[in-house]
Parts: structure tokens; sequence; C-alpha cells
């Protein structure tokens, strides 16, 4: 689509009850990031209230209407996906707003790709809009969804502003105390600038610095002739409910020693196959699912399932030829009179899907007008590279998505919910503490990524010694293991600090994945490495894995800018300070502007003399610092104690929690209200 161009959804598919609209960008550097925002806007062109804002700390409607689905890693970068049941959206609502916006001062220039894609109820693109003229703004109208009469049409926007989040939301009806806002931040920089002050002393400021931040917080504007009532002290409406989470700190046992065993909802001793433990991990998680409409909500709004009353099934006979077919699992959602259902398939235990049983799930749902086959098993998709092919009969009108969703991402969901963000009662928050605790018990078969292939050893021994040749097909294997490694790493990483954590793919703009890989085995192949970077929220920096397998050792490191004031020694002086309890054996190496490189060596011995971490000719500009450190690898291609996976789980969560959390986390800075300027 073109800048202004709009069309009706209706023309394009016949599946547009629900949509999913992705906001993607790629970035050169891997680190540059937006954060999305939708407003519903009635008949005056402005949100009813607060509520009906949404961003990534107020991600779902009540209705169903909206929920923000958060990142997904693509061949260049990742996507913000958005779910939007519009037959749930509220009579009085006639346009919805997508948006976009930066931090600190970044602008979307920074970026490439920017752009906007929708798809329908079955996954199917069906139109793709390139926002070009971005360069300057901090904040895009990537496009809207706006009502003509009993139908929704699609409108490219393509609306920059230099104002911001701030400006934009402005424009809605969205009141924005910048004033407020800038006091907070000195006061928040004043009291994270005297290291020195006592923790006592800081308290007072710390709490005007909140309250002025709350008061920040935008706020619906009246209209107009509208008496002011006074300020009631209540909670505001997206922060009004109260949800549950799980206590930090567990209570104490009751039991007299450790050989007593907890009692569990979903007891996982008794499975003895691979078929009992797939049908009871089938059973529980359908079960937790129809129980608990957030998480529910949280896996199948992105597969085109609106919000309703849902009811799930196992074992299920289906006609199929001469004999039925038995699904492991059916998903039926009711909304408005009309259901969406969804075929389960379900393996663990490392198990392969078979093309033939999914391709008749597809068929029998093709057949019975049914929406979506869901595939579940240990490996995570990539894109590019489906697990399994299917056949589609163009022919048929109706259409069936096939989805595929990992263990490691339903464990990851329940982690969000029940340890960060919290769920609507004790009870469902209960049930997925048990869900958890199956998925990542031992015997349940549900630990996710688990087995490097077998294409490993043979390109291990190939590189030991030296046989192995670029175009070989055993090193693509291995890279795609790699990738779906790191996307695991990334998923429970993320479970656990409720931070979002991303694989960063430095590639060219409209990259084929595919492509990408071959150029990434070929690597492997000349330097025998496999290297990877991971984005973590709140970090200063990128956490750089890197598997050596011509000698066996594993690298984490972490690249730190230089602050922008101060003096080297006080910087080097103030990270040997940071890092008092890291390992001793963590190396540090002076960046500079120069090929020769700047000093290096571990914390233990830079402790004593930091001032070792200068370059000894004075003109040289140190630009930042690296943090590195090295373990040794496991051989073996499982998920064993002494294998690979463990190792590079084992590796990047050591990395973080001993070195990564005791870094100076980067802040973000509000621009003067005199720079903002709006453009068109």
């Amino acid at each position: 689509m073109i800048k202004g161009a709009n069309v009706a959804l209706a023309d394009l598919s016949d599946s547009v009850g629900s949509v999913i609209v992705s906001l993607g960008w790629a970035s050169p550097t891997g680190e540059g990031d937006a954060d999305v925002s939708v407003l519903l806007l009635d008949s005056s062109g402005k949100v009813r209230s607060d509520s009906d804002f949404y961003f990534y700390n107020h991600s779902v409607a009540a209705d169903g209407s909206v929920q923000v689905l958060g990142k997904t890693p693509t061949a260049d970068g990742s996507e913000d996906r958005i779910s939007f049941d519009l037959t749930a959206v509220p009579a009085e609502i006639d346009r919805i707003v997508v948006a976009a916006s930066r931090y600190d001062r970044a602008r979307f220039g920074e970026l490439e790709d920017v752009r906007i894609t929708l798809a329908d109820a079955v996954g199917e693109s069906l139109l793709r809009f390139a926002v070009d003229d971005a360069d300057s703004v901090t904040a895009v109208i990537f496009g809207e969804l706006y009502r003509r009469g009993e139908e929704w049409k699609f409108r490219a926007v393509g609306q920059g502003y230099e104002t911001g989040l701030a400006g934009l939301a402005t424009d809605f009806g969205v009141d924005i105390e910048d004033d407020a806002a800038t006091d907070a931040e000195a006061a928040l920089d004043a009291a994270e600038g005297d290291e020195r002050a006592d923790a006592t002393a800081l308290a007072p400021a710390e709490e005007l610095a909140r309250q002025a931040t709350l008061e920040a917080i935008p706020a619906p504007r009246r209209p107009e002739g509208e008496a002011v009532e006074p300020k009631k002290p209540t909670a505001r409406p997206r922060t009004a409910k109260k949800k549950v989470t799980l206590p930090k700190t567990a209570k104490k046992t009751l039991a007299e020693n450790d050989s007593w065993k907890q009692a569990r909802l979903f007891p996982v001793s008794v499975l003895k196959s691979d078929r009992d433990r797939e049908m009871r991990a089938t059973s529980v998680l359908l079960a937790v699912m129809a129980q608990v409409p957030e998480f529910s909500r949280r896996l199948t709004a992105g597969f085109g399932a609106p919000a309703g009353r849902m009811e799930t099934f196992t074992e299920v006979s289906l006609p199929h030829g001469d004999s039925p077919r038995r699904p492991d699992g059916v998903i039926r959602v009711e909304r408005a009179g009309k259901l969406w259902t969804a075929l389960v398939e379900t393996k663990t235990n490392g198990n392969a899907l078979k093309a033939d049983q999914v391709q008749a799930y597809m068929d029998i749902a093709a057949r019975r007008g049914y929406e979506a086959v869901i595939t579940l098993t240990n490996d995570v998709a990539l894109e590019g590279s489906p697990l399994v092919d299917v056949k589609i009969d163009k022919r048929r009108k109706h259409k069936v998505a096939l989805w595929h969703l990992s263990w490691a991402e339903v464990a990851y969901q329940a982690q969000m919910l029940i340890r960060h963000e919290g769920v609507s009662n004790a009870a469902h928050a209960w049930l997925l503490q048990e869900l958890l605790h199956y998925l990542q018990h031992e015997n349940s078969g549900c630990h996710g990524f688990q087995n490097m292939g077998p294409a490993w050893v043979p390109v291990r021994n190939g590189i030991d010694d030296e046989t192995l040749c670029q175009g070989d097909a055993r090193a693509l294997e291995v890279v795609e293991s790699w990738e779906r490694l790191i996307r695991q790493v990334c998923l429970r990483l993320g479970g656990e600090l409720g931070q979002k954590v991303l694989p960063v793919q430095r590639a060219k703009r409209g990259t084929d994945p595919r492509e990408r890989r071959n150029r990434l085995a070929d690597q492997l192949c000349l330097d025998g490495r496999l290297q990877a970077e991971l984005r973590i929220d709140g970090t200063p920096g990128v956490l750089a894995v890197s598997a050596d397998l011509r000698t066996g050792k594993l690298r984490t490191s972490i690249e730190i800018p230089t602050p922008e004031q101060g003096y080297p020694l006080s910087w080097a002086k103030r990270l040997v300070r940071r890092l008092a309890e890291a390992p001793a054996d963590l190396h540090i190496e002076t960046l500079v502007d120069t090929e020769t490189g700047g000093p290096r060596g571990t914390l233990e011995r830079l402790r004593p003399e930091p001032a070792d971490l200068l370059p000894k000719d004075n003109g040289t500009k140190i630009t930042g610092f690296r943090l590195s450190l090295l373990k040794s690898m496991g051989s073996g291609r499982g998920n064993a104690e002494s294998g690979f996976i463990r190792s590079v789980d084992d590796a990047v969560h050591r990395f973080y929690t001993t070195v990564v959390v005791h870094l100076d986390t980067p802040t973000t800075r509000r621009a003067p209200a005199k720079e903002r300027t709006t453009t068109g």
C-alpha cells in the first residue's frame, strides 16, 4: 500500500472477524527498538477514557477486543504483534489507531524497513505498508482501522511526530503533564548521581520523584464545558484491578524433612511411556486453558481466536476415510453465537511431528469448517524453516491455518503471568503454578528444545579434523538447531526476569532467512564458531554468546559504552566498584578507537589497580568496555547435565546474574517541550 490508501478488509479475506497487525523494523546495530501503542477513538476522534489507551503495561482489553501480544523474532529483527477481535470492539468506537514510539531521544530514521502488515484470522498476510519518510520523528502512526457502515477498513497513515508519544497522545485527547515528568526525572537523576549519599536521606527525594512520575501519567481530557469535579483518591482505571502473583519468597514448609513430597494437582511420577506423557501433557494444558482466561488468550489470540467462552476436549474421534482420526485435543471458543475451533497435535520428549498425521488433521479441519490446527512440541519454529510440510488445497474456499507452539513458549507465558504480571484471582495463580511445576518436571517430557540433532557430532568431528566443507547440509542443520536453542534461552531468561529478551538479527533489509542461515553455516565451516546476540530490556548493551567448537569454549560477553561525562579513571574505578560481586575470572577489555586494541585483564587483577584499564597513550580515546566470561561447553547433543544445550543455558544465566545485573541501567530521558513539533 501507499501512504493515504485505504481498503476494505472484507475485500481481502472472508476471515476478518479477528486480525493480527504486526509492526516491524530492523536495526543495523541490533539495539534499536520502539514501543507499540493502540488508541480506541469515538466519533469525536478522542479516547473515551484512559482505558482506551493500550501499550506494553496495559496490554489486554477486558472485552478481548485488543491484545498487545509482544515481540516476535523475525529474520532481520523483530515484530510487535497486536491481536484485534473486531467483533468485540464496542459500538461507540469508530477508529483504532496503531502507532509506535521510540525513547531516549532516538529517531525512527535510525531503523530500517519500518513497516506494518495485517493478517487475517488464518494467518494469511493481507496487506503491507512501508513507512519510508520517518527520518527525524520519534513517534509514528502506522495505520488505522475504521468503520464504514457494517464493515471495517484499513488506512495507511504514516504520520510522524517529533514530540514522541506525548504529542501523539495529546492529539487524541490524552493530557500529558510534561513539566511534572521533567521534574520527576531531575529528582531521579540527582538521586542516582550522588553515590555517597545516605540511603535514608534519599528516601524523601525518591518519594517525590515517584509521586511526580505518577502525576505525569496521561489523564483523559474532559469535554469542553463539563464541570471539573474534585479529585478522588481512587486508582486510575487501568491499574485499579488488583492482580495476583506468586510471593517472591516461598513460605516455610511444614514438612518434617526433604523426603516429604508436596501433593500436586498434576502428578508426573506415574508416566511410563511417551504416549502417556503426550496424553497427560495435552489434558493438563487444555484443562488449565479452559479455566484461566488470561492464560488461554495469551496462547490463542495470536492464532486468530476470538475472546469468548472456551471449552477444551481430548481424544476426540473424527471421521477420516476408512478409519477415524483422534487428534490429541480440540479447542473451541464461542463468541456472539459463532464458533472458532482448532485441532491440537502434541509431541513430548523430543519426538518429531509426523507429516501425514498433521496433513490428515488439516484435511479434516478443512472439511468440517474448523479454523486452525495447532502443533505443540519441544521444538521452536523458525521463520522459513517449517517443522513439518503440509499441502494446502487452494481449491477449497475454507482456509485452515497451521500454527505452532513450543513447550518453552507455554512455560514462558505461565511464568510471565504468575510471577510478574498477575492474574485475576489466587485460584488461577495456583493452577498456573501447578501447570508450570508439571512442565518443568524432568519426567514430563515438556522441557522445550532438547536435542541438537543427528548432525551435531559429525559437524563437531569435521571441525576438529578440518574436513567440514562449505555447503555441507549438516552444517545448516546445526545452525538451525543453534537458532532454536537461542530462542529457547531467550524465553527462559525472559520468563525469569519478566522482561523482553530477544535474539538480535543483524541482517540486511529483506534478507531471506534461508540465505542468512546458509551464510552462517558456511561461516561455521570456516571458523568453527556458533554466535548469537541477545537484547535484554534494561541492560546497557547486547549480550553476545559464542560457542567455539574447535576449543570447546563458551564465551558470554557484553560491550558497554563509556559515560557521557567524567574522566577515564573515574569510569574505570566506577566499573570495578560496580563489579564487586562479579566472578574474579571476569575478563575486562578497554575498547579504544585504534586498531591496536586497549588494555585488558581479569577482574581479580584489576580490583586493586583499576587504572590498569587506561591506555598508556593519553591521547587514545576510550569508547567502551567489553566484559567476558569463558567456560567449557558440553559435548553431548542432548539436554543432559553434560550436554551442549544445558551448558549454553547455564552460561547465559550465570553471566546475566553475576555480571549484567551489576551494570548501570540505561536511563530514558524525555525531550524538552520547547523542542517538540508535529510533522505530517
